[in-house]
């Protein structure tokens, strides 16, 4: 008797106009862990105007792009994905949106002159233009339970500053890096299967606990409640390296605006940027 190998699906939302930050690795790290449990892995592209197949997705991947490219996406998402990528959700498919897809998910964003481009509401969270970039390593301690490490790494690079609303969670407190703000400690949001963060630097590779979260949220209406486990001592060694670095600020404390920061981003503050400079740099 032939074995049928259960699908999964990821959905690469936008992989012509939102990949600027190697994100691809988070694609990779989705579709091989599945592979290795014996699901036969599959990845749909939906660039502009498609919608075939989004019924069919496990996890749907946004990432980030540049000022030009977010507006020809926000018009794509408002007109043809919105309702299709709801209606998934609500049926239990998971959502990871990384920086600038993570913004487009929330209420809106607006820019340094005040314009607001509307995005799709899905998430609670609305986004303004900041002056300064926030560039750096980023530690996270995460809210979600059915992880460990309890610890999440990874690298920021936006002048967006997200805001959350009652609705929802953030994925964790700061331990190290600026988050969504910058001002509140903050890092992410989380409601049910649905994630935004501004981490990435290949995020899910080097977090795979988060990796199988995100599978195990997805799998959930197919009646998976457990992965078998991985071998994950590489990963996880290269993460507790990157957490060795951080500063042992006790849990959810960081330094607010205006005082002085842990030494690591000591550098970036003192770097000047020309306003030419400052006017080139994407949104997000």
């Amino acid at each position: 008797m032939t074995h049928h190998k259960q699908t999964f699906t990821v959905g690469w939302l936008y992989p012509d106009l939102m990949n600027i930050y190697g994100d691809r690795g988070n694609i990779l790290t989705l579709l091989k862990r599945a592979e290795w449990r014996d699901y036969d892995a599959r990845l749909v592209e939906l660039p502009r105007g498609t919608t075939q197949h989004m019924e069919d997705v496990d996890i749907f991947f946004f990432g980030g792009g540049q000022d030009r490219e977010q507006g020809l996406v926000y018009e794509d998402l408002l007109e043809h994905k919105q309702p299709p990528l709801e209606r998934a959700v609500q049926a239990g498919a998971a959502v990871l949106a990384v920086c600038g897809g993570y913004q487009l998910l929330g209420h809106y964003y607006q820019t340094a002159e005040g314009e607001r481009f509307p995005g799709i509401g899905m998430i609670d969270v609305r986004t303004e233009a900041g002056k300064k970039r926030f560039i750096g390593d980023v530690v996270v301690d995460t809210q979600i339970e059915d992880i460990t490490p309890r610890t999440l790494v990874g690298f920021e690079n936006h002048s967006g500053r997200t805001f959350l609303g009652p609705k929802g969670a953030p994925l964790g407190r700061v331990r190290l890096g600026y988050g969504n703000n910058g001002g509140d400690g903050t890092e992410g949001y989380l409601l049910g299967g649905v994630l935004g963060t501004y981490l990435h630097g290949s995020l899910l590779p080097k977090n795979p606990h988060l990796a199988d979260h995100l599978i195990r949220s997805a799998l959930r209406r197919r009646g998976v409640s457990e992965l078998s486990p991985l071998d994950d001592s590489v990963e996880l060694a290269a993460h507790a390296r990157i957490l060795e670095r951080a500063p042992r600020a006790p849990h959810g404390q960081y330094a607010p605006p205006g005082q002085p920061r842990p030494p690591s981003h000591a550098p970036l503050e003192s770097q000047p940027r020309s306003s030419a400079d400052a006017s080139q740099s994407n949104p997000q």
